[in-house]
């Protein structure tokens, strides 16, 4: 799908781009969140702040990686590429609705809105390929559209 803005036109990316994107970020994520849970388990282990009850260690490894995917994708998606390696990989970026850079507070609730894609049966998600702007359910609830780099 094109859009005139400005006498550029704009590529919004499909449904198999995006899902692309996020698998390369959710191995990236698993990657990353694995080593950093490594490293702080051993020293905190190791240093006797926390026991070793494996009940305890997952949901720290848990919080952790809900926090450090927050992070990840609120920090890369308001920078000045505009998006988390994975997007890159594919040539795709996020913007506003008037293909501005979105800030931290925007792509937080970007973020924080794909939860409710996954509790509506991963409906929000799969409207991206039915929708005119190719939008999920957390783009249109924070104003963001999922483009190609230009």
């Amino acid at each position: 799908m094109h859009r005139k803005s400005n006498a550029v036109t704009v590529t919004y990316a499909g449904f198999w781009k995006r899902f692309t994107a996020a698998f390369i970020d959710g191995i990236i994520i698993t990657i990353g969140v694995g080593v950093i849970a490594f490293v702080w388990g051993f020293f905190m282990l190791a240093g006797g702040v926390i026991e070793n009850d494996p009940d305890v260690l997952r949901r720290v490894g848990n919080g952790l990686g809900f926090i450090l995917h927050w992070i990840y994708c609120a920090v890369m998606e308001s920078s000045p590429k505009q998006a988390t390696l994975g997007k890159m990989a594919l040539g795709i970026k996020v913007v506003d609705l008037e293909s501005n850079r979105i800030s931290f507070a925007k792509a937080t609730g970007r973020h924080f809105g794909k939860f409710i894609s996954f509790l509506i049966l991963f409906i929000g998600f799969i409207m991206v390929a039915f929708t005119k702007k190719k939008q999920g359910l957390h783009d249109m609830m924070a104003g963001c559209l999922v483009i190609d780099q230009m």
